[in-house]
């Protein structure tokens, strides 16, 4: 066995040299040649053992390393400056300064170019990292917020161009912002060419795509898969006139899932992604990466040839572009994202950051039952993740909230977990008589009775309510715990100045079915200050941005363990960097407690210094007294 071992490995070793050679040639007088073959050195086996994993066409990888040579040598001398420096500083997403903030550029700017005249305010903000929402050419009329894709090698008309996009790239590098980007994996608009080549009989980009003459197989698979929007798309297959074939479309009628098993698909996001990094964008956030790879008798997400894809793009974005990184949206169970961050043969090369869904969620249940003991036990359950990565923490997103808990994590509290889902959708859209949120109910699925929920991360914390006064100390201890955590935290537009829910949406014709879109207010430039409490709020978050730039011991790479305490509505985060420990406190009821200080100094002995405020921990009879809605950041004196 030894010897066939030895064989193998010798194999491996002279297609890696072969393959090697063939990248040298395809470079040509490239002066900055030794650079790529270095990288290639460094991740060209992640590149092969992932493709090995999934496909077989043994044309494949010289069609990738024919694009990884085009794509280094059209990249300007700034961005490749900029590899250097990030090859150099490769936790640059991990660091305790990176912050983030995301936008649909229409709402926050108008377009691209008015984006530029903002960056001074990202800077004020304290920011570092720029997503802004899908603004690559979608389809005409409904869209899904700008993830049905027509054209990725365009920009939406309304925002600009292509130059446009890297001419803010530029100019957000020299104020020290990364771009980030979505980039839409699982499917296309049913006007993208490639799905026009299709409908007219164009076997080769058919199969592209998942289409069945008949039922036979559709309803096969429909016996495992999931409604993502039950109510506006029922089913996950659409019948196409033009085509005269069921087409998969997990999420409207006009997406076209992909035919990821085909490798001319993957040849294109290749060339997709290396043409967006040419651009100046930093990180490309994976949209529905959790669906990409179907499986008879599954429901279709989580299957591990998209763990072996995303290693491939990586390895490919390595090699050719290698300040870019990836983002995965992937929302799926708790304990099922952390794969998404690679783990076992994956560990290390796949996504550089994550979603932490849970830890949104999580927060949200605390605040309205002013209890924190579900947030400790749904944490206990989380996989470490690779210290190379990170997690991307927020309290709100573009998206719904959907109340991914799990029942095994309610019942350890003796809580029925579908009831407590549904108190949740009942208390953050007004029908709880306990309620201080505005929000409104998404996607009600009558089969199952399960609904997701809308609203600005103001309006659910109660901002906008007259009798509300706790509501901007409720939205900022949800903020406090998302800057705390240690991942990259993100705010969503509007959150730093407290924007309410904007129901405005109602009357634009492609918005109207679609309330999603009351969460994602435009910036009211001429008047940030509209909204209640909007100074007050951006000079907090101001603050606990500068606190967190410069709290060393707050770095991704280091874990958070989150704790309970003998109070219900007190948890602790701990977290125990070689730069410093730290112990966060927070209080998620709007009355104030009691807790014994030997519990805190038993979690962190010796801190007493709260980062937020400056002051020292009051400790009165051997109690410490926490207000409602408090948020401590405590360090050793």
């Amino acid at each position: 066995m030894p010897a066939v071992t030895t064989l193998i490995h010798s194999a491996q070793a002279v297609t890696t040299s072969a393959i090697r050679s063939d990248l040298l040639r395809e470079l040509g007088d490239d002066v900055h040649a030794g650079d790529v073959l270095a990288r290639w050195d460094r991740w060209g086996g992640d590149l092969l053992t992932g493709l090995g994993q999934v496909y077989s066409d043994p044309t494949l990888i010289a069609r990738l390393i024919h694009q990884i040579a085009m794509a280094h040598r059209a990249r300007s001398v700034p961005l490749r400056e900029r590899d250097r420096q990030r090859l150099l500083q490769p936790d640059w997403f991990q660091k305790s300064d990176a912050i983030g903030y995301a936008a649909y550029t229409e709402r926050f700017a108008g377009d691209l170019s008015h984006t530029i005249e903002h960056i001074g305010y990202l800077q004020d903000l304290g920011v570092t990292y720029l997503h802004l929402m899908p603004l690559l050419q979608t389809r005409p009329g409904p869209n899904d917020g700008g993830y049905a894709v027509m054209d990725y090698d365009e920009v939406r008309a309304d925002l600009g161009t292509m130059d446009d996009l890297s001419e803010l790239a530029m100019r957000l590098h020299d104020a020290g912002i990364s771009l980030t980007l979505d980039l839409v994996l699982n499917h296309v608009a049913q006007e993208h060419r490639w799905a026009r080549a299709a409908r007219a009989g164009d076997v080769h980009y058919r199969d592209y795509f998942w289409t069945f003459g008949d039922r036979t197989m559709p309803n096969a698979y429909e016996q495992n898969l999931t409604e993502v929007f039950p109510q506006t798309s029922p089913g996950n297959f659409t019948w196409d006139p033009e085509l005269g074939r069921w087409v998969w479309t997990t999420f409207n009628s006009y997406q076209w899932d992909l035919n990821w098993s085909n490798p001319d698909v993957l040849s294109e996001f290749v060339q997709i992604i290396l043409n967006l990094a040419n651009r100046g964008v930093d990180c490309l956030r994976l949209d529905a990466i959790a669906f990409l790879w179907k499986r008879l008798g599954t429901n279709c997400q989580n299957q591990p040839e998209v763990h072996a894809i995303t290693q491939i793009l990586r390895a490919v974005a390595r090699i050719a572009a290698p300040s870019l990184i990836f983002k995965a949206e992937a929302i799926v169970p708790p304990t099922e994202v952390v794969s998404y961050l690679g783990r076992g043969k994956h560990a290390g090369r796949l996504s550089d950051l994550a979603y932490h869904n849970s830890l949104m969620v999580q927060i949200w249940s605390a605040l309205a039952t002013r209890d924190a003991r579900l947030l400790a036990v749904a944490a206990d359950r989380m996989a470490a993740i690779p210290t190379t990565a990170a997690w991307a923490t927020y309290l709100r997103c573009h998206d719904d909230v959907g109340w991914a808990i799990e029942d095994c994590d309610t019942e350890a509290l003796g809580w029925n977990g579908w009831a407590h889902r549904s108190f949740l959708c009942d208390f953050y859209t007004g029908q709880h008589q306990a309620s201080f949120a505005d929000g409104l109910v998404f996607e009600l699925n009558p089969a199952t009775g399960d609904r997701r929920i809308n609203g600005t991360a103001a309006s659910l914390a109660g901002i906008g309510r007259p009798a509300e006064r706790f509501a901007v100390d409720r939205l900022l201890c949800g903020y406090a715990m998302v800057f705390g955590f240690g991942g990259l935290p993100l705010i969503f537009s509007g959150d730093e100045v407290a924007l309410l829910n904007d129901p405005s949406y109602l009357r634009e014709p492609e918005h109207t079915n679609d309330s999603r879109w009351v969460h994602r207010p435009r910036m009211p430039w001429a008047d940030l200050e509209a909204s209640p409490h909007a100074h007050e709020v951006f000079e907090r978050v101001q603050r606990m941005i500068h606190v967190r730039k410069n709290t060393e011991s707050l770095h991704a790479s280091v874990a958070t363990t989150v704790m309970p305490t003998s109070v219900n509505s007190v948890t602790c985060f701990v977290r125990k960097h070689p730069a410093g420990q730290m112990l966060q406190v927070y209080n998620v009821a709007d009355y104030a407690v009691r807790v014994p200080a030997w519990e805190f100094e038993q979690k962190v002995p010796g801190a007493h210094v709260d980062l937020l405020t400056g002051s020292m921990l009051t400790v009165t009879d051997g109690m410490v007294e926490l207000p409602p809605y408090a948020a401590l950041w405590l360090v050793p004196a």
